[in-house]
């Protein structure tokens, strides 16, 4: 009987295995992204697919980040979150809570970090565990609409300019645009607003966090020049109205003002550049936020990471995905700069043929000489970009004064610190 019993058990085992490279196996991938992004996506998992049969991978897609860490945090907490997630900046608040599952045991083996940037490596590994893969390299940017102002018979902007420049750019092509198109965005209205806020804290001297001390350099004086220097835009009419302005939710190229047609100069990463051309008929190029140059206040950051779910039911089928997601020719050139400029050297060779790509290498080379090494993310991340958009609106409708706005800033940034 002992034998019938192994042997059944062997076939059983045999039957097991063969089912589930027959298909049976499913990786759930959640994202954020434009459409422009999700159609990248699929070529990428149609690709993945054709290569691993016994593998289906089902895409989880939320239009921007809030959704999709709300969602996120939802299904983790009841015990069915995705295998892989797609991070942000706030992936030390993830390790943090253990939620995420450390790769270290399948580099060299399923995941082949040998051709990824060091810095690239670094920026996914937490106390010593490398939790996140890069899924490349990208920079904060104004982008702007050529084409529009073209036809207005506006100057195109200078790459680089100092904050008086730019403020007289935009006085200088404010009276040819439109009536009800602005000069600018007002990108300190963005759900996102913590990157241009991080930014001029940058600019300003005044860092936003400093991981070895603990600290913050930002002053609720220097918090309330920030909320000012929009102001004075707003009063002016060089960004629109606060009630014009929370008409469009900026979480992708579909909610965005320069979409639109409403605005000449916005705000995006560069791995974004793809998915907003993609939404226009409209020529779009690359600036750098004023002061750059003389500041080095800019900065190169992982676009986002590859993570894997601790507690995934194919933790190695995961990374495979993530290894074939990063370091794949194939994958790189379905794949562009959506995410960032890879870090991969195999994903590189591949090079590209897209001019939307070939100007975020073009904007690369030239800010990347204008920026240093990014700054500590602020604990609870989350928290402090949603609270900082409340603030910012709140100066912005008139409800609070620029003053006291800089104030609520601090002591949201020094509140979250002791968190």
């Amino acid at each position: 009987m002992k034998r019938i019993g192994l042997v059944l058990f062997t076939l059983l085992m045999s039957a097991t295995i063969v089912f589930a490279q027959s298909g049976s196996v499913t990786l759930r991938w959640a994202y954020w992204g434009s459409e422009s992004r999700i159609k990248r996506s699929q070529q990428a998992i149609d690709l993945f697919m054709a290569a691993n049969p016994g593998i289906a991978v089902n895409p989880e897609i939320s239009g921007g980040t809030g959704d999709h860490f709300n969602k996120v945090d939802t299904q983790i907490a009841g015990g069915s979150g995705p295998d892989i997630v797609q991070m942000g900046g706030n992936i030390s608040d993830y390790v943090k809570r253990g939620v995420l599952l450390p790769l270290d045991k399948y580099v060299g083996s399923v995941l082949n970090t040998s051709v990824i940037d060091p810095s690239a490596i670094e920026s996914g590994t937490i106390d010593g565990h490398l939790y996140g893969v890069s899924t490349g390299v990208t920079m904060p940017a104004l982008v702007y609409n050529k084409s529009l102002l073209q036809r207005v018979g506006a100057p195109l902007p200078k790459v680089s300019m100092t904050y008086p420049e730019f403020r007289a750019y935009l006085v200088s092509i404010k009276s040819r645009l439109p009536a009800g198109v602005y000069p600018m965005q007002d990108i300190g209205a963005l759900s996102s607003n913590s990157t241009p806020f991080g930014y001029w804290t940058r600019y300003n001297g005044t860092p936003l966090y400093n991981a070895e001390t603990n600290m913050t350099a930002v002053t609720s004086a220097a918090a309330q020049k920030y909320l000012e220097l929009f102001k004075d835009y707003r009063d002016n009419g060089l960004v629109p109205p606060a009630d014009i302005a929370s008409g469009f939710a900026e979480t992708n190229a579909d909610t965005s003002m320069i979409i639109a047609g409403k605005a000449a100069i916005g705000f995006i990463w560069t791995n974004q550049l793809n998915g907003y051309q993609a939404a226009t008929t409209d020529e779009l190029g690359l600036i750098e936020f004023p002061g750059a140059a003389a500041t080095k206040a800019l900065w190169q950051a992982p676009s986002q990471f590859y993570t894997v779910n601790k507690y995934s039911k194919n933790p190695e089928l995961a990374v495979k995905f993530i290894n074939f997601l990063v370091n794949s020719p194939e994958a790189a050139k379905v794949l562009g700069n959506d995410r960032g400029a890879s870090a991969s050297s195999t994903a590189r060779a591949a090079g590209s043929t897209n001019v939307n790509d070939q100007k975020v290498l073009e904007y690369l080379n030239s800010a990347g000489p204008h920026s240093s090494k990014e700054t500590t993310h602020l604990p609870n991340d989350t928290e402090f970009n949603s609270t900082l958009f409340l603030i910012y609106q709140r100066v912005a409708f008139g409800q609070i004064s620029p003053a006291t706005g800089g104030q609520q800033i601090y002591d949201l940034i020094t509140r979250l610190i002791k968190k």
